[in-house]
């Protein structure tokens, strides 16, 4: 089986390199302009977004990213204290960025490995991680 591509629409990439070394092809953009750009040019199979870009929001790619590509599975990187409501709408799972490049990897390799029928789930059911139950505190 073939590696996996990532685009990665991400500022650090401290918190990438672990997906490299587990073997996955890398594709990135520091700008949700540039990842968008990438999206329509490259093959991908996920997408890893930080939510805080130079000039938008990543829950504002999220939502572009949905519109061309539906069932491209998409992990949101940040701190969720600081999200708007609705801002993981779009996304499939986040990952608290205090966590760390472990944390980021097994989302990535959760959502690739794992087949979920999404759209017998009731709406709003998808999962966000640990930080739902956080939040629901």
């Amino acid at each position: 089986m073939a590696a996996a591509t990532v685009l990665c629409i991400h500022r650090d990439p401290k918190q990438l390199r672990l997906l490299k070394e587990k073997g996955y092809g890398l594709v990135t953009a520091t700008s949700g302009s540039d990842g968008l750009r990438l999206l329509k040019s490259h093959p991908v199979d996920a997408v890893v977004l930080e939510y805080y870009l130079e000039l938008s929001d990543g829950a504002v790619v999220a939502n572009a990213i949905k519109r061309v590509r539906p069932q491209l599975p998409i992990v949101m990187v940040a701190d969720p204290q600081g999200l708007p409501r609705g801002a993981l709408k779009s996304v499939d799972t986040l990952v608290d960025k205090s966590d760390g490049p472990h944390f980021l990897w097994a989302a990535v390799h959760f959502l690739l490995t794992t087949k979920v029928d999404t759209d017998s789930l009731p709406a709003g059911s998808r999962t966000h991680s640990r930080v739902a139950s956080r939040r629901a505190q």
